[in-house]
């Protein structure tokens, strides 16, 4: 998918890419045990995949829907599609929605290291 998006959202995919990849195989004690401001790792990854809902679906003119907390072990998934969609979403035109994404991701992929 990256080969077809503009640099900026190429590497946001990517970098989604990387952390939902890794808290797929993440083990269950580590995705359950707290990091600073959440009560687990999944935690706070679902609070980016929410952010970065609620981004793409502004920049598309939808109002917000609050992605569901499914569990520790779907938040990978629930990352990858969500950072998937709003790199679709801000790719023509909103570079600095992309270097804010990409901002968080990378934030919280050090914060849940």
């Amino acid at each position: 998918m990256s080969e077809q998006l503009p640099a900026a959202a190429a590497r946001l995919t990517e970098a989604v890419d990387r952390l939902a990849d890794r808290f797929r195989a993440m083990p269950q004690s580590r995705l359950l045990a707290a990091v600073p401001g959440h009560p687990s790792r999944a935690a706070a990854v679902l609070e980016l995949a929410r952010r970065l809902a609620d981004s793409g679906r502004g920049l598309e003119g939808l109002p917000a829907l609050e992605v569901p907390d499914c569990g520790a072990f779907a938040v990978g998934d629930q990352l990858a599609v969500t950072g998937h969609d709003l790199a679709l979403a801000a790719a023509d035109g909103h570079p600095e929605a992309l270097a804010a994404a990409l901002d968080d991701v990378e934030r919280t992929d050090r914060l849940t290291g």
